[in-house]
């Protein structure tokens, strides 16, 4: 059996190679042997695993013994915030920088596309084009869109794009509200992570994201959050608060099988009990 890695983020060599060390707003900085990436200003520390090559990627793979990695770009990248034009160009510099990777090396990767957000026509388009065109097999989505949920009906013909072109669709979280609330402690990817995916399983199914588009392909990056474990606590609320029901006629819990999640639970009990949910 293949050890496929969906969970394989990447930090396009194009910004590495960006002239003037900017790439659409994002640059870096090397003070020693530790690089750091900036943002508007912000800084977060990069790991030397987020500036290799696809060679030296492969190296590693074979030292995991990993057989596939399912490319997608690194959360904080996302680049919501960009003006349409710029947010168009990074979209697909990262998008052919991932197709050709999975041309050249087709038993080893495969791709999924990150998307222009918030504008949703250029996204679409985007999206067709990295399937149809570069050979991608989707596409990665923040958990949220510059504060605004994914059952709010300016995303729908996302979803039914990615439906009709089989589409799959990662989300997983660029930022969170607990980075906001509390940032200490790690708190942000420990606490902060596995909450947005609650949040954006909740909208899926609450908002009738799932029950409009039944062949959607959908993944939830962490385990799916909580989400899981406080199933019933949902279920309890559709059936006895009538605002829970208005867009869903079943139990929320009838949806969870209709989701994919990674293993990245980090506890064999836990993820024991989510693929028993």
């Amino acid at each position: 059996m293949r050890s496929i890695d969906l969970h394989a983020h990447l930090t396009p060599q194009c910004l590495w190679t960006a002239k003037g060390k900017d790439w659409h707003g994002t640059s870096y900085e090397k003070k020693g042997d530790q690089y750091s990436l900036v943002t508007k200003g912000r800084s977060r520390p990069s790991g030397p695993k987020e500036r290799f090559t696809p060679e030296e990627r492969i190296k590693d793979m074979d030292t995991a013994g990993t057989d596939v990695h399912v490319l997608s770009l690194t959360p904080f990248l996302f680049n919501y915030d960009l003006e349409p034009q710029l947010a168009v160009k990074a979209a697909r510099d990262v998008n052919e920088e991932i197709s050709g990777m999975t041309k050249k090396w087709p038993q080893r990767f495969k791709g999924l596309a990150t998307l222009p957000l918030p504008d949703v026509k250029t996204s679409v388009a985007e999206l067709e084009h990295s399937m149809k065109v570069l050979g991608l097999k989707g596409a990665e989505l923040d958990t949220q869109v510059n504060g605004r949920a994914w059952d709010e009906p300016q995303f729908e013909p996302v979803f039914q794009a990615a439906e009709q072109l089989g589409a799959v669709l990662f989300f997983h979280p660029g930022s969170n509200l607990v980075s906001g609330a509390i940032p200490r402690y790690h708190l942000g990817n420990t606490i902060g992570n596995p909450l947005e995916d609650t949040l954006v399983i909740a909208a899926l199914i609450f908002g009738g994201v799932l029950e409009r588009h039944p062949n959607l392909k959908a993944v939830i990056a962490h385990g799916g959050g909580s989400a899981c474990y406080g199933i019933a606590r949902m279920d309890r609320g559709w059936q006895v608060r009538r605002e829970a029901r208005t867009n869903i006629q079943h139990p929320p819990s009838s949806y969870l099988r209709r989701l994919y999640y990674d293993c990245i639970t980090w506890n064999e009990a836990a993820l024991r009990f989510a693929d028993h949910a």
